[in-house]
């Protein structure tokens, strides 16, 4: 089992329960494929670096998991066409 961290950025234009449910999709999805979530870091409402679909801010959330090599790219190819997602990037940890 290789350690990973997935993070992604929720679009700040929608209210606390649907950025919860996007979150709550994310562990749904990698829970799916075979991961173990070790720890979910929410860092909240952050200026982004440039602007990304004509916003400005997002909130910040950092998932660490454990799985197999096969599940970051079947969890990137979900996270991808998820409304509300502006961006993601799943990372292998080095141990």
């Amino acid at each position: 089992m290789n350690k990973y961290e997935l993070a992604v950025v929720v679009s700040a234009k929608i209210e606390d329960e649907e950025r919860a449910a996007v979150i709550e999709r994310v562990k749904e999805v990698i829970t799916r494929f075979g991961g173990t979530i070790t720890e979910v870091d929410e860092w909240g409402k952050r200026r982004l670096a440039y602007e990304i679909q004509k916003m400005r801010e997002g909130f910040y959330y950092f998932v660490r998991f454990e799985a197999d090599a096969k599940c970051p790219a079947e969890v990137e190819a979900r996270v991808r066409i998820m409304d509300n997602v502006i961006r993601y990037l799943c990372v292998r940890q080095d141990a």
